[in-house]
């Protein structure tokens, strides 16, 4: 009789410690998918402060603003939702929380950290812009990671490489993102040409902090990736 109650004691408090971890994951996951998208808007914030050129996605939006007659609010609104549509047709687990979270607070956090970083720098030197733009990709990479890792959705960008990367693994992920972010920058830069704007306008679809990113923002990821967001997600206290 003991040993039998004492073994049903085992069990609710096994049950009940599997449920502990499993909220615990779900919470982790959530900050982790929340504080990511956040410091990704800072991140970008800390891109146009340093004025070295916006990253690839950012290169698409303004060569498209160049030749199409829309404002740019609505013209990134729709350029979204064409982009959703390729998670809604190939993996639908890509839209969640992070998603919702990336289409209605990001341009906020942008536009408050660049606001923020003017104020308290309004003539920053080229030494100061180029750390900033050191910095920006560091937060980005790791911004991203946190909410790839999550997996509560990402933005509808950022899902197109991903859901790659899961039709087909034997290609690692950083190559995949590599490759969007170079055919969004050489679309921008296509269309900016298309429409004819003068030279001096050019920092508004590409820069050195075009290419940088481009190439090196999907490798950093990846390491991120693998030494930080994995560990913190599963990450169990002794």
């Amino acid at each position: 009789m003991y040993n039998s109650q004492w073994q049903e004691y085992e069990f609710i408090k096994r049950d009940e410690l599997v449920l502990f971890r499993k909220r615990d994951k779900i919470a982790r996951r959530v900050m982790m998918s929340l504080f990511g998208v956040l410091i990704c808007g800072v991140g970008v914030g800390l891109f146009k402060f340093a004025s070295f050129g916006v990253d690839p996605f950012q290169s698409l939006m303004g060569g498209l603003s160049c030749v199409l007659p829309i404002s740019f609010g609505t013209l990134y609104v729709i350029a979204n939702i064409v982009l959703l549509m390729f998670s809604v047709i190939f993996d639908r687990t890509k839209i969640g929380l992070a998603t919702l979270i990336n289409l209605f607070l990001l341009g906020y956090v942008v536009d408050y950290s660049y606001r923020v970083l003017i104020s308290l720098f309004p003539n920053p030197s080229m030494g100061a812009r180029v750390a900033v733009l050191i910095i920006g990709l560091a937060v980005l990479a790791i911004s991203c990671s946190m909410y790839f890792t999550a997996d509560l959705g990402v933005s509808t960008y950022d899902a197109i490489a991903l859901v790659l990367n899961q039709k087909f693994p034997k290609i690692p992920f950083k190559f995949y993102r590599i490759a969007t972010d170079i055919i969004c920058l050489t679309l921008g830069v296509t269309l900016f040409f298309i429409s004819k704007k003068p030279m001096s306008d050019i920092g508004q679809v590409v820069g050195v902090g075009t290419v940088v990113t481009a190439c090196c923002l999907g490798p950093l990821i990846d390491w991120c990736n693998n030494h930080v967001s994995n560990k913190m997600l599963n990450y169990k206290s002794k």
